[in-house]
């Protein structure tokens, strides 16, 4: 072997463990030995912010992992105000909605407006983040008639994508509220990673109505109903709802 990296602990040591970062956590003992072992060798610097973990809670559930890890993989992100996000990921690009939802406002509606998609952008960069997300994303923040306000939007979202390691191209809003970016794909997202497409729908994320197939069912018994004679044919599907569970057609 000519070249080989670092592996999975060692990687969040040298690319994770950046300015704002004040502590690594981490609960296997032996790991612990070797990141202090390793940082000790190379980034000593970094000694006194490695730290083990030995609470009797999980430390997914001690630092709150498992609820960031289940709202990255929704499609729907809520907002402390009571407006949302929704992420579609597709094979050609990421779309991200921003809704107002419960959030009314006291003010006239051009302020609830733009407290929405600077609460949102917030949210919309983390989970860019989080998730990992590369290639083309389309953020559609809620339509804001002052320009003013575009400006201010767009800026404090550019601002917030700094923080961003991944190198990202942010193109300025658009007449409908859109903002056009790119962000360098380095590895497979969050989603992509952590699950697979249903076996079933093969990922369409899409199924066929009760009522679409009650009368595909329909149609096909009445297509056999026609070679049955002067019988009688009953079809039963009680899975279906209650009107179509059985339907009897005469030849």
């Amino acid at each position: 072997m000519l070249y080989s990296d670092l592996d999975l602990v060692f990687r969040s040591v040298r690319d994770l463990m950046v300015q704002d970062v004040k502590r690594l956590v981490v609960d296997s003992g032996e790991e612990y030995e070797r990141i202090k072992d390793f940082v000790r060798t190379y980034f000593e610097k970094l000694l006194g912010e490695i730290e083990l973990y030995e609470g009797i809670e999980p430390i997914f559930d001690a630092f709150g992992i498992e609820i960031d890890i289940s709202r990255a993989l929704g499609r729907k992100v809520w907002l402390k105000s009571g407006g949302y996000i929704v992420i579609e990921q597709t094979e050609a690009m990421t779309v991200i909605d921003v809704n107002t939802g419960k959030f009314v406002g006291k003010e006239e509606l051009e302020d609830t407006i733009l407290k929405t998609n600077l609460e949102a952008l917030k949210e919309i960069a983390y989970q860019i983040r989080l998730r990992n997300l590369g290639g083309i994303i389309i953020v559609d923040f809620i339509d804001m008639e002052k320009y003013e306000n575009r400006d201010r939007v767009f800026n404090a979202f550019t601002e917030a994508m700094k923080k961003d390691r991944a190198k990202n191209t942010i193109s300025h809003i658009s007449e409908l509220g859109l903002i056009q970016m790119t962000r360098k794909r380095v590895r497979e997202s969050l989603g992509r990673t952590l699950c697979d497409s249903c076996p079933y729908c093969e990922g369409k994320a899409f199924v066929k109505s009760p009522r679409t197939l009650c009368y595909e069912i329909f149609r096909k018994v009445t297509r056999l109903a026609k070679h049955v004679g002067k019988g009688s044919l009953l079809q039963h599907t009680p899975l279906l709802p209650t009107f179509c569970q059985t339907k009897n057609v005469r030849g």
